[in-house]
């Protein structure tokens, strides 16, 4: 009787095509039968050793050689290789019906596994990596992806310089100039201010305007607690002052948070983690999990904040000089937002002298400059007290992957820390900060000199 396994270990002998695109993704653990694995392995390392098909006469004698089998074993392998016939298969038939053995195999192997857990049989694995097993599981496809070809994928290419890339807006002008419109997916963003400054401030307001724009958001904290950061998101959507949340009646806090439901269709979820204690092992873990138990996938995804973020790569910190560690933490967060093609948005400290600079640059990121170096943008929030007594915070790019770096490099915005909002200054305000955006006009004479009349403070 033929079965779906003998076609696929036949063709592997006889159709070159179908072999080269289905081996990357066939497991040698989807074989039930022993002879089957047998044949199956032998035919896989053939092929990664010489770049050509086995043939029946090879798998005789490479199965001979092997230690592991008996002769009884050794008969049955021959008897069932010698049984293919040399017909192929369909195939785009043979592909499809591949493609769904193996995801049904990786199925039936994770609820396998699965259970072994749960009954306590796995003492590597805990049933909080029951989610992610089966996630991977259902996930086994084909990629038929293998490289863009740049002379034959033009047309591709030419559409894509045409498409409207999806952002997540910002609720502030400058900044969604700065970014052409906002945040792209599989991006790391960081803010980089001193203690006090507004960098969790700044998420908090972020997170409010994009649940209000009708996207989900993920916050991430290690540095308060989930109810501060949500007593925070409550000052800047409920237009109350901190200070004043206590005192609202329930029914008034009730109702204003009921219409504030019925003006979005997104959600926000607010995750507590001890400092230093969680990475992105962790963070992708509680991805997997709203997705089962609440089927919350988020748009972005904010983490307060990056240093006190634990590396999934370097345990514990041990013996690990803190650029190298810093580095880590962000390349695994970018590559967290690659895997689940959203934004993240993060922040960094200052270090000591650039806590009281009112000129911050790269070099006064705190701990690591691997950070700057993996991040797609990142900007200072520069506080003073002549911009705290006027109500606002300057704004200093100091790395931007999507746009001009040099086109509004310095760029102020109004601050209402009572309400836990930023809001855009009127334009007067942004005209007397050199670097602001306006376009410069050069004398022809003398070229280097920018002719801005309003080139007064230079922060």
């Amino acid at each position: 009787m033929e079965t779906i396994e003998n076609t696929i270990l036949k063709n592997l002998l006889i159709n070159e095509d179908y072999a080269r695109k289905v081996l990357p993704f066939i497991k040698t653990e989807y074989f039930d039968n022993t002879h089957e694995k047998v044949v199956f392995e032998e035919t896989a390392k053939f092929i990664a050793q010489y770049n050509k098909l086995a043939t029946r006469e090879v798998l005789h004698i490479e199965c001979e050689k092997r230690s592991d089998i008996n002769d009884t074993t050794y008969k049955e392998v021959c008897e069932y290789i010698d049984n293919f016939d040399s017909e192929q298969s369909n195939h785009e038939w043979l592909v499809t019906q591949t493609e769904k053995w193996c995801r049904d195999r990786a199925i039936y192997l994770a609820l396998v596994e699965s259970i072994g857990i749960a009954d306590g049989n796995n003492e590597k694995k805990g049933v909080d990596a029951i989610p992610s097993i089966l996630s991977d599981a259902l996930a086994v496809s084909f990629d038929n992806h293998v490289g863009h070809d740049y002379l034959e994928d033009y047309s591709e290419r030419y559409d894509f310089y045409h498409q409207k890339e999806d952002k997540i807006p910002f609720d502030l002008e400058f900044f969604n100039k700065i970014t052409k419109g906002g945040l792209p997916n599989k991006t790391l963003n960081v803010a980089l201010a001193g203690t006090g400054v507004g960098k969790s401030l700044f998420m908090c307001h972020m997170a409010s305007s994009v649940l209000l724009n009708g996207r989900n958001v993920l916050y991430i904290t290690m540095e308060m607690a989930e109810e501060k950061i949500a007593e925070r998101i409550d000052a800047n959507l409920l237009n109350v002052p901190v200070q004043q949340l206590t005192d609202l009646p329930r029914q008034m806090f009730e109702t204003k948070v009921s219409n504030l439901s019925k003006k979005t269709q997104g959600s926000l979820i607010i995750k507590e983690y001890p400092t230093a204690s969680a990475h992105s092992g962790h963070f992708r873990a509680l991805l997997n999990e709203l997705a089962l138990k609440k089927s919350f996938r988020p748009d972005i995804i904010f983490v307060d904040y990056l240093n006190i973020c634990a590396s999934s790569r370097y345990r514990g910190n041990l013996s690990v000089n803190s650029y190298s560690y810093i580095k880590a933490i962000a390349e695994e967060l970018r590559g967290l937002a690659v895997e689940a093609n959203v934004p993240i948005v993060s922040a960094t400290q200052t270090t000591r002298s650039g806590y009281s600079n009112s000129d911050v640059d790269l070099t006064d990121t705190s701990e690591s400059f691997g950070l700057p170096a993996t991040a797609d943008l990142m900007f200072a929030l520069i506080s003073t007290e002549e911009l705290e007594q006027m109500g606002q915070i300057m704004v200093k790019q100091l790395k931007n992957r999507y746009n001009d770096l040099s086109v509004n490099k310095r760029f102020v915005v109004g601050i209402d820390r009572a309400k836990m909002r930023l809001y855009d200054c009127e334009q007067s305000a942004q005209n007397d900060i050199l670097d602001s955006g306006q376009e410069e006009e050069y004398d022809r004479e003398e070229k280097i000199q920018p002719k801005n009349k309003f080139a007064k403070l230079n922060f």
